[in-house]
């Protein structure tokens, strides 16, 4: 994706014309670059996970159009990531005109200011210097809230006026904003409905135009830069929230969704908290995760998507799920740190109870439906979707049968104490008096390991409370389960 990759780059405007270099749109460059990745068999987006068949492909016919795009959808579905990814399809390094307090990165064959035209025009091009300008820098993003036009587009500089001979509507009074300063790269607007209707018109001009107009003076560029948007349907297809203009000048529409299933959520989330640097098994105090406690941290994303208690217009992000399963590691980690001298196992097991400390990092991660919770709080919302996802989890790994005789010891007056923070060990002495469940145990996991044990054996309880077979209560920070 790169021009002159191989050869010592051009440092004068002479040595750039012999050198071969052609000047190209931004958009061009996103194309042609975007076909070579193609042609080559490249991943396109690296990290974006279940889009290949539905978003990816709207993003690709919109770069190939060169359109400047919107990507709609709810918070945590990888808008801001996908935005990001764009410059890999830009030119890996782009010369400039190294004009000394220019605003913008001149095209060394097209300038656009006053001070670039004068120097393409007026000196030999041996004397011309030239930089280059890398990719990574050619992108630039925002967040709508509280951004005004002079943040955007730009403002007379009453500073520039006082200190010399210039006048008010000359190109040489103007402070640039944001997406003047992009000219010849990648400018994304998150929360598009966000912006003032003012800064609105503003940008309905640059997609219109292609130039730049500041507070009506005769003074325009003709920039070239890609937009892009982000926005969330619910307030985006709200009346009055974008203007009609700007919407139509949008030339593609890219509809982003969360994980079409659980196994897909779960690589995402592994993936992120790798990322976010939880490495699980290569820490001081490793970490093995049952895969059946990864579906239920997952499963509670997909409840509360499904919950009557929560905003759906809202969206549940991703996020929810990376940061709970990062608390869920981080308390099996705690607890092998704190029991390491009494013997725990390593590595440690993540069980039920370690989601007990899941509201810290879940509050705030949804919004509730001040219709549905009938006065719930968000805690009590939180443990209804713990419970959910559980059961639908335990349902799918436990064979109904013989549930009713752990039951009916329960019945009997038998109580079984579980904790984030009791020995794995201990386990085994408690459930001496409910052998069944061990044998419950053994069909979610056959493992021999005392600390899978005790996580296996915490699920299966937890499984019988969430089908309301069993009944659960809290004492010093400890579970309790009866009857």
């Amino acid at each position: 994706m790169t021009q002159l990759a191989t050869t010592p780059k051009p440092m004068t405007l002479s040595d750039l014309q012999a050198s071969g270099w052609t000047s190209r749109s931004v958009k061009s460059e996103l194309r042609n670059n975007l076909v070579a990745a193609i042609e080559r068999g490249d991943e396109l987006f690296p990290g974006i996970l279940g889009y290949e068949d539905t978003v990816v492909p709207e993003v690709v016919n919109g770069l190939l159009s060169g359109h400047d795009m919107l990507f709609l959808g709810e918070k945590g579905q990888a808008k801001s990531r996908l935005m990001r990814l764009m410059v890999r399809f830009l030119d890996e390094w782009t010369p400039y005109l190294d004009l000394p307090d220019c605003p913008v990165h001149e095209d060394p064959f097209a300038p656009i200011t006053a001070a670039g035209k004068a120097m393409v025009a007026t000196q030999d091009p041996a004397s011309i210097p030239i930089a280059w300008w890398h990719r990574d820098e050619r992108y630039a993003e925002r967040l709508a809230p509280g951004t005004k036009f002079a943040d955007l587009i730009g403002e007379i500089d009453p500073a520039k006026i006082l200190a010399g001979n210039v006048s008010l509507g000359s190109e040489e009074a103007l402070s640039f904003g944001l997406i003047p300063r992009m000219h010849r790269g990648i400018f994304a607007m998150n929360e598009l409905p966000d912006l003032d209707d003012l800064v609105q018109v503003g940008l309905f001009n640059i997609l219109e135009e292609r130039d730049v107009q500041i507070r009506g003076y005769p003074v325009a560029f003709e920039i070239d830069v890609s937009i892009l948007f982000s926005a969330n349907p619910a307030t985006y297809n709200r009346s009055g929230k974008v203007i009609p203009q700007l919407k139509d000048r949008i030339g593609t529409t890219v509809v982003t969704h969360y994980p079409r299933d659980r196994d897909l959520g779960m690589q995402i989330t592994l993936e992120q908290a790798a990322e976010d640097g939880i490495d699980e098994l290569a820490d001081r105090y490793p970490v093995l995760v049952p895969r059946f406690m990864a579906e239920v941290v997952e499963q509670m994303a997909i409840s509360a998507r499904e919950s009557k208690w929560v905003d759906q217009a809202s969206g549940v992000s991703a996020r929810f799920s990376i940061a709970n399963y990062k608390t869920m590691i981080s308390s099996a980690r705690r607890r092998a740190i704190m029991l390491a001298d009494k013997g725990e196992p390593s590595p440690a097991v993540p069980r039920i109870s370690d989601l007990a400390h899941f509201h810290g990092s879940a509050i705030g991660k949804i919004e509730l439906d001040m219709m549905g919770t009938h006065q719930m709080s968000e805690e009590q919302v939180l443990d209804s979707i713990l419970a959910d996802a559980i059961k639908t989890v335990f349902e799918e790994y436990v064979d109904q049968h013989g549930l009713g005789e752990i039951a009916e010891l329960f019945a009997e007056g038998v109580r079984i104490e579980v904790g984030d923070m009791l020995p794995s060990t201990h386990y085994v002495e408690l459930l001496k008096r409910v052998p069944p469940a061990w044998e419950k145990a053994f069909e979610v996991n056959a493992a021999e390991d005392p600390a899978v044990r005790a996580s296996c054996v915490e699920f299966v309880l937890a499984g019988l409370w969430a089908s309301s077979r069993i009944s659960r209560g809290m004492r010093h920070g400890q579970v309790e389960y009866v009857i």
